[in-house]
């Protein structure tokens, strides 16, 4: 059985294989490739503890075999929400070597997401961290309440142990066990769905995008080859493990395909993280521009070593130029600049560009068979320089998101291009400006905000009658949110974050600011016209008469 997913058309799949891009391979190969005396190398470390690859080999394939023993079979599903620690790879890996399907939600994602989650994959398993606002004194029962009625095996990771199989146990209160030389029993298909990504969606619902290991195989890579990685590599996941960034661009699997060590650390702050880096000579880290700007103001003034930084990764959201600028002054290492989707399409700037690439554009596709169109709103390319709408296709960008098919048809065209919602321009030389979004989404330092979402929840507040979710520009976060809400006018900013809270929505995705309105603009057809809110709150207009402004704490 495997998990059903939208293919590359025959004549592309061949192609790519012809081309060496879809190598038939596993993509727990980043690891399995590391044999004899590669094997004793450093892979990740956590805390106090270090795993070689021949650690995560070994507890991988207990722990995929302790999965098949509890009855998990190919083409079932997970769902996976643990945070920064060796344990999130060891279980992402066994679920790859035993044929089950997981998504790895973020730790900032609260019961909504997870429960939008579950409603699409049906999971046979949840993997959680104790202390879980979903565990319960009945932990099996409630999680497959809250989530899933086909949920009857709930995973427990507790405090860190010598041995990972140790760390973790049965919500039933069963210890796991598995035999110390256990090995799963299963053959990888490596055109078949590994794991769903998130998007960070613009349509209500969070939407689960399918990677085949062919396909994000390659991306790693690649990845991995641009970026010049080798196994001295000493790679910072500060950022949420799970991300797309921090997994594949090059991420952790990169430099664990290059043979290097991942070290974790457990927020992206500077007072975590620089001691870090001191500590274990990190020489990669990679960071949204809101941290970067973080750990600009307090490079100057730590008594950190960071004389091993070579590189720094920033991606996530549009950077400044003026803070581009800063990086080799402050914490003297270079720039590279990421644009990148969950959906596929990567974008490197090269190690080697002149300081204005760098600085002032996001990178060009990393795939020679990266296809990429500039449109305007009436479907045609636009001149070189100028603004349009980015449509792209390619050995590693999707071709379907799961169950959306209504969805699908509006983001794809008939020759399988994916538009991904962003306004982008052609700079000299083929690199990509980033400009803004054409979807109704926010950008709040590098986590994505669908506007609709919120609103939709915002909605059923008793004393909510219609809110509409904008972006405001920020200096730090690059955007924040806005809402405008027909609501009494003692309504508190307070009592609608609580709400929100308790509807399970992530605490990122509350707005940072309340606006009371007795009534929404609207276009010539009587929808809600969001972009004259837009340039109310861009220009700071406020009609002292319709609205009442409240600032969330």
């Amino acid at each position: 059985m495997s998990v059903a997913f939208t293919p590359w058309p025959a004549e592309f799949a061949e192609r790519y294989r012809a081309k060496g891009y879809w190598t038939g391979d596993p993509l727990t190969d980043v690891v399995e490739r590391h044999r004899g005396a590669e094997a004793e190398a450093t892979a990740i470390l956590c805390g106090e503890r270090r795993f070689r690859y021949a650690d995560v080999q070994r507890l991988s394939d207990r722990l995929a075999a302790a999965f098949q023993t509890r009855g998990l079979r190919a083409g079932d599903t997970a769902l996976v929400q643990l945070p920064n620690r060796a344990e999130f790879y060891i279980v992402f890996f066994a679920l790859l070597k035993c044929g089950v399907v997981p998504v790895n939600a973020l730790n900032n994602h609260g019961a909504f997401e997870l429960t939008a989650y579950a409603r699409q994959i049906e999971p046979k398993l949840a993997v959680l961290a104790k202390g879980h606002p979903l565990v319960a004194a009945d932990p099996a029962g409630a999680v497959a309440g809250s989530l899933t009625a086909g949920l009857d095996r709930l995973l427990l990771l507790g405090d860190p142990a010598d041995d990972v199989i140790g760390s973790f146990a049965w919500g039933t209160g069963e210890a796991l066990s598995a035999a110390p030389d256990a090995a799963p029993d299963h053959a990888v298909d490596a055109s078949g769905v590994a794991f769903f990504q998130l998007s960070g969606g613009s349509t209500g619902t969070p939407k689960l995008i399918p990677r085949t290991h062919d396909d994000y195989l390659y991306s790693v890579r690649r990845s991995a080859e641009l970026c010049r990685l080798d196994g001295g590599c000493r790679f910072l996941c500060a950022l949420p493990a799970p991300h797309n960034f921090t997994l594949s661009s090059p991420g952790a699997l990169g430099v664990f395909h290059a043979g290097g060590t991942v070290i974790l650390a457990g927020d992206p702050g500077p007072a975590t993280c620089f001691p870090l880096i001191e500590r274990h000579r990190a020489t990669w880290a990679a960071l949204v521009p809101p941290m970067l700007s973080v750990w600009l103001e307090a490079a100057p003034g730590s008594a950190a070593d960071l004389s091993s930084l070579e590189v720094v990764q920033v991606g996530g959201a549009k950077l400044s130029p003026a803070v581009a600028e800063r990086v080799p002054e402050r914490l003297g290492c270079r720039l590279q600049q990421v644009f990148g989707m969950a959906e596929g399409l990567v974008n490197y700037t090269r190690l080697d560009d002149d300081a204005w690439t760098v600085v002032n554009t996001q990178g060009r596709p990393m795939s020679p068979d990266d296809e990429v169109r500039i449109l305007d709103p009436a479907g045609r390319p636009v001149s070189p320089g100028e603004v349009g709408e980015l449509w792209t296709r390619g050995p590693y960008t999707f071709r379907g998101y799961y169950k959306a098919e209504q969805h699908n048809a509006r983001v794809f065209d008939d020759e399988g291009f994916y538009c991904s919602g962003d306004l982008v321009a052609m700079a000299p030389g083929g690199n990509l400006v980033v400009c803004g979004r054409n979807k109704d989404q926010i950008n709040r330092g590098g986590e994505k905000i669908d506007a609709q979402e919120v609103e939709d929840v915002l909605a059923g507040h008793p004393a909510v009658g219609h809110a509409a979710i904008v972006a405001m520009p920020d200096p730090l976060m690059g955007e924040r949110s806005c809402a405008f809400v027909i609501a009494p006018p003692d309504t508190r900013p307070s009592e609608l974050r609580r709400f929100l809270r308790g509807q399970g929505l992530a605490d990122f995705k509350l707005p940072d600011r309340f606006v009371l309105v007795a009534e929404l603009p609207k276009t010539a057809v009587g929808k809600i016209d969001k972009q004259t809110l837009r340039e109310r709150v861009r220009h700071g207009l406020v009609d002292p008469i319709a609205q009442t402004e409240m600032t969330a704490p």
